[in-house]
């Protein structure tokens, strides 16, 4: 049995981005940038006005200026102003030929198709938005591994960008075993259970938009079983098993594994919960084999798979804590395993919940992340450092 640091250490050795696709930018958001994106024009494209308002050549001393046209937004704006000219203009319309300066609309005085101002509150270039302000053709305006936000889909969308290319994400075949798992829907009969680590692993794929998601169940039956994950060997690059994985006599997934030419990367960890866990390859298929309490399963798809599959779409850092935070309360341990502990974190701490079980969903209600409880470590106090992980 192995420590959580060395099997995370593991799994980062064996870890690579998958491949890089083009999808359109609408579809983007939350992937992570392939290859840095190249400005292919400058933004803005043109010298534009920033406010409603009148555009001119500054002079010195000037105090009136002719109106002599009106520009919107759109207009190509072709005329040329002469010195002591001035065009009505609008926010994003095109600065005319000759004028440098833009008068915001609330400071000007009309007389006789005249405009007249004081100086003092207005300088040369003032309220113009200069050509390349933002960006010029060839700057790179987004760096390979940024991960896309809505903020970089609109700076793309701002140079034309329609494409970007992303690390794809991975086609996922989810297995749960167990005689007594019952789909939700289904009346349960004594001694059956509803199906909960399904769904709950279908969501935390999707919140990593993975969306190529496949779902099985099969009864503890070996051969049945054998049968299942040769069919998901062949189709998925990553497997996900909930149950069956610890000793019992109807517990086959360890060897059905192995019969199935999986390498074993790791077999039980020494955490709580989620000590009976499987990692393992098979050419480059990653399978998870998770407990089946449930969370358990949340725990060890939060510490280990979901790093996994952040950092083959291409993200960094993936098996750090989320951000380091104090505790609003006292935890205290029995034994020297390593910790996952259901929390929430509010009024700038984190606080760690009652129904620590394993078997136990009711803290889900609220909880947002996992607090990190190192093997060495019996005793957690109010205000120390706790490591946090995000749900």
């Amino acid at each position: 049995m192995i420590s959580v640091n060395e099997a995370k250490e593991i799994l980062a050795k064996h870890l690579t981005p998958l491949a890089s696709v083009e999808v359109p930018l609408t579809n983007a958001l939350g992937f992570v940038l392939a290859s840095d994106i190249i400005a292919p024009m400058d933004v803005p494209s043109f010298n534009n006005s920033a406010m409603d308002g009148y555009a001119f050549s500054f002079e010195e001393g000037a105090t009136q200026y002719k109106i002599v046209h009106q520009i919107q937004a759109g207009d190509e704006a072709a005329l040329q102003l002469k010195k002591g000219e001035a065009a009505r203009i609008f926010t994003g319309a095109k600065l005319p030929a000759g004028a440098d300066t833009v008068v915001e609309q609330e400071i000007v005085k009309l007389e006789d198709g005249c405009i007249a101002f004081d100086h003092s509150f207005s300088f040369q270039g003032k309220h113009v938005r200069k050509k390349g302000a933002q960006c010029l053709t060839g700057n790179i305006i987004a760096r390979k591994g940024g991960k896309i936000t809505a903020g970089m889909v609109g700076l793309l969308a701002s140079v034309g960008v329609q494409f970007v290319p992303i690390y794809s994400s991975s086609k996922v075949h989810i297995i749960t075993t167990g005689n007594e798992i019952i789909p939700l829907g289904n009346e349960l009969k004594e001694g059956q259970i509803f199906n909960s680590n399904e769904p709950t692993l279908i969501a935390s794929l999707k919140s990593l938009n993975i969306h190529e998601i496949d779902c099985f169940h099969v009864r503890d039956e070996y051969e049945a079983l054998k049968t299942l994950i040769a069919h998901s060997l062949s189709q998925a690059d990553v497997i996900l098993l909930s149950g069956g994985i610890s000793v019992g006599d109807y517990d086959f997934v360890y060897k059905a594994l192995k019969e199935e030419g999986v390498e074993e990367l790791f077999y039980k960890v020494k955490q709580k919960p989620g000590k009976p866990f499987f990692a393992g390859k098979k050419g480059n298929q990653w399978i998870f084999a998770l407990p089946g309490n449930p969370a358990s399963v949340l725990a060890c798809y939060n510490q280990y798979v979901k790093p996994c599959l952040l950092e083959m779409m291409g993200h960094l850092a993936v098996f750090q804590p989320n951000c380091y935070l104090p505790l609003n309360n006292d935890f205290e341990k029995i034994g020297s395993l390593t910790h996952f502990l259901k929390a929430k974190t509010e009024n700038g701490g984190v606080t760690i919940l009652l129904g620590q079980d394993s078997f136990n969903l009711l803290p889900f209600a609220e909880a947002d992340c996992f607090v990190l409880m190192p093997e060495a470590i019996a005793t957690l106090r109010k205000g120390d450092l706790a490591a946090v992980y995000y749900l």
